[in-house]
């Protein structure tokens, strides 16, 4: 009898997870969440690292990867703990042969990965696969440490020479796995020292966290209405569900592959339609596989002031100008009404990232990384890599050696000319 544990990390799903499929191939099967307490510490801003309206959505894709993975007689348990610790202790419990997990790229959590792999008992293997990207990293068509600066010659190398792998078929049933029964209890709202929020009704992100809606939605914007092929002319927009796809949150957690949108995008492309914006919809995944690859390698420098380009730059950092900037009170209209969306939906339009990044290092001269600070507590959709990688874009630290500097109003004119969104959101 082998047994394995799968360890879920932003991989929450079963369609396309190399991780679930291998550690399938054991007799019996445990999946194991770690809310690492790291996760909800404060700080040096003053405010969490997670917040509610992020918690909230990994508990929705939780429960729905709970529900799925019982169908596999795969039991779910979520603890909040360092992996390193809890893991070696199941396998020592339970005679682990196995443990599964998809891969991380930047400083933290290969921190994690290396003391897990000390922690563990001889007899446990420990086994790590790609999945978080479009393309597989392992097989790039250039050097990491030589890849170009500018994203454009990333792009066309790996448009032409890149790998994107076939999606993994999904396991069938193991084995019921024995003691179902002590693994029933998750953590509640107030083991994580945080007050339960939902996101506001108007949100322009109105679905559930979890693989399900993932699966529909991206059903519903290729199939159902077809709004794919208009997509690069209303990716813009700033209010309602359907100026753009909205995959990113499902995408960040991994309740949605990469690999499975682009392989229904052409398929769509074959059967249907294919235009600009079949192709733009791709060329946003290679964005986001971008500047996973820049923090790969650069490592840590993605998270210092300097930036990858380790530009001397005197940043400031005044309590009371960022609060007014984080809660949506600068007293420039556009920049508060995307503040106060995201305050309270958990979500932001790319333009409106790029403006309010753009207010507070630009116009405000604040620390950038507190602004990418607290789009980790608040983003649904955080992307570590996305996140920090655009705010040291827009900031002038990053792939682009000109500052970003956006004109929030004349912005706020050509996209939100009738004033739709700014009354949506501060009247």
């Amino acid at each position: 009898m082998s047994r394995s544990i799968i360890w879920f990390r932003n991989n929450l799903r079963l369609h396309d997870n190399a991780a679930l499929a291998n550690a399938c191939r054991h007799d019996q099967a445990l999946g194991l969440y770690c809310f690492d307490p790291g996760l909800f510490r404060e700080t040096a801003y003053g405010f969490l690292k997670t917040g509610a309206l992020r918690l909230h959505f990994i508990l929705e894709a939780l429960e729905n990867l709970q529900e799925e993975l019982g169908k596999l007689n795969i039991p779910l348990k979520v603890v909040i703990a360092k992996p390193e610790i809890v893991i070696p202790e199941l396998c020592d419990r339970w005679s682990i042969d196995g443990v599964y997990a998809q891969k991380e790229h930047t400083y933290e959590e290969l921190q994690v990965e290396k003391l897990l792999t000390e922690a563990l008992p001889d007899k446990t293997q420990l086994h790590f696969t790609e999945g978080i990207t479009l393309f597989n990293p392992e097989k790039l068509p250039f050097d990491l440490d030589k890849m170009p600066r500018v994203f454009t010659d990333v792009r066309k190398m790996l448009e032409k020479y890149g790998e994107i792998p076939d999606i993994v078929d999904q396991p069938g049933a193991r084995e019921a796995w024995p003691g179902n029964e002590e693994l029933e209890q998750w953590p509640g709202w107030e083991a994580f020292g945080l007050e339960a929020e939902t996101p506001d009704e108007r949100t322009a992100f109105p679905w559930r966290g979890d693989e399900k809606a993932a699966l529909e939605r991206l059903e519903s914007y290729l199939w159902e209405s077809r709004r794919i092929e208009k997509y690069k002319f209303t990716r813009n927009g700033l209010v309602g569900a359907d100026y753009s796809s909205k995959f990113s949150p499902w995408l960040s957690i991994g309740a949605l592959s990469p690999r499975m949108i682009y392989h229904e995008v052409k398929r769509y492309e074959q059967e249907v339609k294919k235009n600009i914006s079949t192709y733009w919809l791709i060329f946003e995944l290679i964005w986001r596989d971008f500047f996973r690859l820049v923090a790969m390698q650069h490592g840590s420098k993605i998270f210092m002031a300097e930036g990858i380009r380790q530009k001397p730059v005197e940043w400031s950092f005044d309590p009371e100008v960022f609060e007014k900037w984080r809660t949506g009170n600068t007293g420039d209209d556009f920049v508060d009404a995307n503040m106060k969306e995201l305050q309270l939906t958990g979500f932001m339009s790319n333009r409106g990232r790029q403006n309010v990044a753009s207010y507070l290092a630009h116009d405000l001269k604040q620390d950038w990384r507190a602004g990418a600070a607290w789009f980790e507590n608040r983003l649904i959709d955080y992307d570590v890599t996305s996140n920090w990688g655009n705010w040291m874009y827009v900031a002038g630290v990053g792939n682009d050696p000109r500052d970003r500097k956006f004109n929030t109003q004349w912005q706020a004119e050509k996209y939100d000319k009738n004033r739709q969104y700014r009354k949506l959101w501060l009247d």
